[in-house]
């Protein structure tokens, strides 16, 4: 069978891919399993993704990996999910090394446990130089948190003078933003069939492309990422102009 692959346009691809990996546990229910084992199947998917935007040359791919509401599931998964965190980052960042991939995060990551947290830090700090592909997991994060966060560091720079209230800009704003580092994703790509954002780069997902996958995030695969990025390309991102002005550019 033909891969989805064939005919993307090389030329056209987004740079950045954010996705939200939902509709682990509700595939391990199907499943008659516990939760977790949702979580753990779940890491091919992830693997299937990377794999394919480094074959892309895409530059970017952010994985909402666990949300700021997500603390309050129940605690034997919690603790789970920070277990199977530790096992994953030690296990894979010898192949990001091996495939130049630099590993970020964004989120409250000092709210993690101290096992996951180490194995963090230890896996950026290794793979820092890398210039291929950044992999940038959001952990603890929340959208919301991230802008009120960066609003709060724009009012202190106010009032020690460094910014001047009313003159200041977005580009100030973003600066302060846990994604400064990162361009605002073109193609955000949802599992499991749900509609929403769930509070993941409210500021950054404003012009974004959305794709939403009907199939749990355990069974997605790399030709589904490609799927997404075709009907991406199908797509006219028009950012508030009309077609016309959009053909002349």
């Amino acid at each position: 069978m033909e891969s989805p692959k064939e005919h993307i346009d090389l030329q056209a691809l987004p740079n950045h891919v954010a996705i939200i990996m939902d509709g682990n546990g509700r595939w391990a229910k199907q499943k008659g399993n516990r939760r977790i084992f949702g979580h753990q199947n779940a890491l091919k998917a992830v693997r299937e993704v990377i794999e394919a935007g480094v074959e892309l040359n895409l530059g970017y791919v952010t994985l909402y990996t666990f949300s700021t509401e997500n603390w309050k599931r129940p605690k034997a998964e919690v603790l789970g999910l920070m277990e199977l965190l530790v096992r994953t980052i030690r296990k894979e960042t010898p192949i990001l090394l091996e495939n130049n991939i630099r590993l970020r995060a964004i989120g409250n990551i000092e709210d993690l446990p101290s096992r996951p947290y180490r194995e963090l830090m230890k896996s950026m700090e290794l793979t820092r130089d890398n210039t291929g592909l950044t992999l940038t997991l959001a952990l603890s994060y929340g959208g919301r948190a991230d802008i009120l966060a960066a609003v709060n560091r724009i009012a202190a720079k106010a009032e020690n003078g460094e910014l001047i209230p009313g003159q200041i800009t977005e580009a100030d704003l973003r600066k302060e933003m846990s994604t400064h580092y990162m361009p605002d994703p073109e193609l955000m790509i949802r599992t499991s069939g749900e509609f929403r954002i769930s509070n993941f780069l409210l500021w950054e997902l404003a012009y974004s492309e959305i794709y939403i996958a009907q199939k749990f995030w355990p069974d997605f695969s790399r030709d589904d990422l490609y799927q997404a990025i075709l009907d991406y390309q199908r797509r006219e991102r028009r950012f508030g102009m009309i077609s016309e002005q959009i053909n002349t550019l």
